[in-house]
């Protein structure tokens, strides 16, 4: 035996590996073996996904409040178990539809013999599924909408930075289903990469972008289609003619949900210059509402780890360091240098320079960087000079001022006078765009997305009989008298 097969039988990604290879090609029998999928087995499925939710939600609550030190069980409640019933609930009552058989124009003149093309819409196959940390039971839970619905079977992938969530869920989902239809496998980064090197029939990954470019390298290796779920710098333009109490409000609510731990939540805010003390003083008003105190209540979330913790910590000294407004918002003036948990207070950066750290990376957190415009066209601009984000918001009553941020900015969703809004609407694709994504799903854009399209054309005889004298010997014989 050779030193690198000793030491490949000693790494944990090669268990892991073979583990999971053998399960991706039993359900590829299975699901050859199953054959056609029924609506019946696919709605069946479904239920079940219901089921493990509406039986487990408080438990499900009470894992994430774990991982996360604290986490608002409310809210828990409302984004990941109810966020993660409503796309299936939603997939139950459409995929009938959606199972259906599209049709479509035939070329002339073959239609006008009756000849005839449509659209079917097969599984894929077995669908690999990473999901993130930061909402671990909806980003697990809610592509399955999508997943199953178009009658694949799958393999998940949880974060290992919410360990308890994810054995819960892997532990509730094998009492639910056979592992030929769906399959849990836990661990750290060395499973996460021996999974992003399966030979699936698609990938959907959901999570940093500069992870999303190893998923990626890995899955091209076996020419697996992937669908890529990330994030990036999200901007809000408050418009002049905006309610701005109310812009702050809605704001501030996005930021601080989770602790600004969403890959939407708004990342920096651009102001008109005379409103940047106006809408300071309207954050400092909502959160106050909203969050009397912070360190103790049970509304506001930890940051997941101390490595974040730290991250954010790092980002609020380094702007700081380079001549920045630092504002915290603190309403109960409570001391947050001893805590039980990894509690950050909602900071604005007023004023932020492009050198600064928040201003570089996503934040991923309840910081908030306030810059300042004169005209809509610099914040146009710079939206345009920067990486395409995940999430656009604008706040205003200009109409015009609004065609003009839709037609001239580039983003992969858009709330208008609120922000992450559209994420919750299921008709709605959801997806980035460049840096911030790749593919879309959430209601038929899910179902269309884990389905193979295939073309069919059913050729008319009398189609067939005129096809036929076109064909060749296409010189026609000369007629008598004349020489060829």
């Amino acid at each position: 035996m050779t030193d690198a097969m000793t030491d490949a039988t000693k790494d944990p990604g090669t268990d892991a590996f073979t583990d999971m290879q053998d399960r991706l090609d039993s359900q590829k029998r299975a699901q050859i073996a199953g054959g056609f999928v029924p609506l019946e087995q696919r709605l069946d499925r479904l239920k079940r996904c219901i089921s493990i939710l509406e039986g487990n939600g408080a438990a499900l609550c009470d894992a994430m409040r774990q991982d996360f030190g604290h986490r608002s069980l409310d809210q828990s409640k409302m984004a990941d178990i109810d966020g993660a019933m409503g796309p299936i609930k939603n997939a139950i009552k459409h995929t009938r539809h959606w199972m259906k058989s599209e049709q479509r124009s035939t070329l002339f003149p073959l239609n006008l013999f009756g000849s005839r093309s449509r659209i079917e819409y097969q599984p894929l196959g077995v669908i690999g599924c990473i999901s993130p940390w930061n909402f671990p039971v909806q980003l697990t839970f809610a592509p399955l909408a999508g997943i199953l619905a178009a009658g694949n079977r799958t393999m998940i992938k949880p974060s290992e930075f919410t360990p308890i969530t994810s054995e819960l869920m892997k532990r509730l989902i094998e009492s639910s289903f056979d592992p030929d239809e769906i399959a849990v496998f836990t661990g750290g980064p060395e499973v996460g990469q021996a999974f992003s090197g399966l030979a699936f029939d698609h990938l959907l990954f959901t999570g940093a972008t500069g992870v999303a470019k190893h998923v990626m390298r890995a899955a091209a290796e076996n020419l697996v289609p992937v669908t890529l779920e990330l994030g990036g710098k999200s901007p809000v333009i408050v418009g002049r003619s905006a309610d701005m109490d109310l812009a702050a409000r809605n704001i501030m609510n996005g930021k601080t949900m989770n602790a600004g731990q969403i890959c939407l939540a708004p990342d920096y805010v651009m102001v008109p210059e005379e409103s940047r003390d106006e809408f300071v003083d309207a954050a400092r008003a909502a959160v106050g509402t909203m969050y009397p105190d912070l360190k103790d209540n049970p509304d506001y979330t930890s940051i997941v780890n101390e490595r974040h913790y730290d991250r954010l910590q790092s980002y609020v000294d380094d702007a700081r360091a380079k001549g920045a407004e630092v504002l915290e918002i603190n309403p109960a003036n409570e001391d947050f240098s001893q805590q039980e948990h990894h509690r950050v207070p909602p900071t604005l950066i007023v004023n932020p320079t492009e050198d600064m750290l928040v201003m570089q990376e996503e934040i991923f957190g309840p910081i908030l960087p306030v810059k300042t415009y004169d005209n809509v066209e610099e914040t146009i601009g710079y939206v345009n000079d920067h990486q395409r984000p995940l999430g656009l918001y604008y706040f205003g009553k200009d109409h015009a001022e609004t065609r003009r941020v839709l037609d001239e900015t580039v983003s992969g969703g858009v709330t208008l006078n609120d922000v992450i809004m559209h994420v919750a609407q299921e008709d709605l694709p959801f997806g980035g765009v460049g840096p911030s994504g790749m593919g879309s799903y959430h209601g038929i854009e899910g179902f269309k997305t884990f389905s193979h399209a295939k073309a069919i054309y059913t050729q008319s005889s009398l189609a067939s009989k005129i096809i036929a004298k076109m064909g060749p010997p296409y010189k026609k014989k000369p007629e008598s008298g004349q020489t060829a």
